[in-house]
């Protein structure tokens, strides 16, 4: 959190002149750059005012938890109040979501969704906003664990009429849901003397702050559950709201003859795969005709083996990119494409029958198979030539049939503890953005460590594992792979550096002595000992990542210096530009750099760039 204090003590820094600028000061430190001018004016305008509330409520010294941050998430609740309950003196807890907003009204056909002026598109209703906070932090805070009734949720829209937003009671109100405006505030008053008794916070506060952060569910570990009970993933802010416009897109369809792209954006850990899974399970339910799409082979393969383990049906839900070649127009309802950004030029391959060779394009193919196509991508980790996936070429592809092309960015993510700092060091230190890079400054969320081979990262990440923690080493496709093993012999040690030399992971569909196939190297415990390498890697996430930087990477003088001749990928050619090939390889790094939940480790095969990355850890 940014800063914590009573109610009254919020209010005397207000009066001060000090509460806005020590919040940002705050923000600064935690953040490593300055806040956005709307929230300074969030922070002037709408504190103050609930600050004041609590304080005509007698509740000057209930505990004000300003921007607190949701466990491993980079998502934060402007407030959570903590105090007592006035009945049996058990710890109390409401988060609060603060809007300044005046009018507000509900979007057609979506009702948890509404229309602000503000906004160029629907925003999530507030009052679901602050429900799904507050399931969020019951599922992952410790000190919640069982005392979810202890938890509340308030959405005060201080300057609203009761007129201006009288849409926005269309959504259910409960415990953990409800809705204020400044009209309301002697119904605030009351609600909260309900919930928080007139004595101090500091105990409760402390509690929480203390209660320990309960490892993420790991997204192949419930898509089982997921694909038919959808309980298992709480979808925040923009997550709810791509859920809720895709969902719209859909009713409009079976209504009348509709169609309408859909495309969500985000980086690493920003939970578009947790949306396909959710969207691909309601549909499910609910009789639609939908598919789940990917480029990648070992994601497709995970999910149908662990999402399809019971119900076999369930396993056909799961196709590739390629599958839709002669597809009939608009057959599906909703096509699900994760990992859009490895949609290719093409769907046809030397194998493909000349029947088949339509000559159109592979995002035609896709958008024309369903109603409701949904694109989830991230630019930044196309890591193959003829890769093309990115919102300019499918909102262009859309254009030109005419459709609307709604598009929502994620600006949360919850990979890598939830560490925006993390993320941001890692674009800067690959040079992936026209930022230098900077010396990682710890902010408690996500560790990191250098180290001097890749035999102490091993024991490193052995460590962890019997701690009980996932983990996985990867490194750039800088060694051969030996993909085929002689029959009834151990992996060949093909990633070999100095006296230390391990196997790739299998190449392949069939496990080999042990280790498993290639597609659930990330997810099945015998992956550990192989080293990964992006392909096997990206989509999937463990606790702690090692990542080995080959000699296609490495620090020379000032800067990067990519090698291509020190790459073994065999999906560079000599046709390849140069400028390409580094792009791809320091994507490549980003892919693999963003795979842990916990902690990074990091190791190089050269020495000036191991000293590089030991400074720019702060180590």
């Amino acid at each position: 959190m940014l800063f914590r204090a009573t109610a009254d003590a919020v209010t005397v820094e207000h009066r001060a002149g000090a509460l806005a600028t020590r919040l940002a000061e705050q923000f600064l430190r935690a953040y490593g750059h300055r806040p956005t001018a709307s929230e300074v004016r969030s922070w002037e305008r709408s504190l103050p005012v609930l600050a004041a509330t609590l304080g005509e409520a007698g509740l000057g010294a209930v505990e004000m938890l300003i921007e607190y941050a949701l466990p491993l998430s980079s998502k934060r609740a402007d407030v959570v109040l903590a105090g007592t309950r006035p009945a049996t003196g058990e710890p109390s807890y409401v988060v609060v979501e603060l809007k300044q907003w005046s009018g507000a009204e509900p979007e057609d056909d979506a009702p948890a969704l509404c229309r602000v002026d503000a906004y160029p598109r629907p925003v999530l209703n507030p009052v679901e906003q602050v429900r799904d906070y507050v399931r969020y932090l019951c599922d992952f805070n410790g000190a919640l664990d069982g005392r979810e009734h202890l938890v509340s949720g308030v959405a005060f829209l201080h300057n609203a009429t009761e007129f201006g937003v009288s849409g926005l009671y269309e959504v259910e109100q409960d415990r953990q849901g409800r809705l204020f405006t400044g009209e309301r505030r002697e119904r605030l008053v009351d609600h909260l003397r309900t919930l928080l008794a007139p004595g101090p916070g500091s105990a409760a506060g402390d509690a929480l702050c203390a209660g320990r952060i309960q490892p993420s569910r790991q997204l192949m570990a419930v898509a089982a559950a997921e694909v038919r009970e959808r309980e298992h993933f709480i979808l925040l802010k923009e997550q709810r709201e791509a859920f809720e416009l895709v969902m719209r897109a859909v009713r409009k369809a079976r209504r009348s003859d509709h169609k309408e792209v859909v495309v969500v954006t985000g980086g690493p850990g920003s939970g578009k795969s947790v949306i396909a899974l959710s969207l691909l399970g309601e549909l499910y339910r609910d009789g639609h005709r939908a598919l789940h799409a990917t480029g990648s082979q070992s994601f497709t393969k995970t999910m149908r083996k662990v999402a399809g383990a019971r119900k076999p049906e369930v396993q056909q839900l799961f196709k590739y990119f390629n599958s839709f070649m002669t597809a009939d127009r608009n057959g599906l309802d909703v096509l699900v494409c994760d990992e859009a950004h490895r949609i290719r030029i093409t769907s046809a391959n030397r194998w493909t029958k000349a029947a088949n060779r339509t000559g159109k394009p592979q995002i035609e193919e896709l958008i024309d198979a369903a109603r409701v196509p949904v694109f989830l991508l991230d630019e930044h980790q196309v890591v193959r030539p003829g890769e093309m996936g990115t919102v300019e070429e499918i909102r262009k592809a859309a254009a030109d049939k005419g459709l609307s092309c709604q598009v929502v960015p994620l600006d949360g993510q919850f990979r890598c503890g939830g560490s925006e700092a993390y993320l941001r060091w890692v674009v800067r230190l690959l040079g992936l953005q026209d930022e230098q890079p900077t010396v990682w400054e710890p902010d408690g969320r996500m560790e990191l460590q250098v180290v001097d081979s890749p035999l102490e990262l091993e024991r490193l990440l052995q460590t962890r594992n019997a701690e009980g923690f996932g983990a996985r080493m990867s490194a750039g496709y800088c060694w051969k792979w030996t993909t085929r093993p002689k029959p009834g012999e151990p992996l060949p040690q093909d990633v070999v550096i100095g006296d230390w030399s391990r196997p790739w992971n299998v190449h392949g569909d069939s496990a080999v002595d042990g280790a498993p196939p290639s597609a659930l190297w990330a997810t099945d415990p015998g992956g550990f000992g192989q080293v990964g390498c992006v392909y096997t890697a990206q989509g999937f996430e463990y606790d702690w990542s090692g990542v080995i930087l080959g000699p296609d990477l490495v620090w020379r003088q000032d800067g990067w210096v990519t090698d291509r001749t020190a790459s073994k990928d065999p999906v560079f050619t000599r046709s390849t530009p140069d400028a390409e090939v580094d792009r791809l390889i320091r994507n490549t790094y980003k892919v693999l750099l963003t795979r842990g939940m916990i902690g990074t480790v990091i190791t190089s095969t050269d020495a000036e760039t191991r000293a590089k990355l030991r400074e720019f850890a702060g180590g």
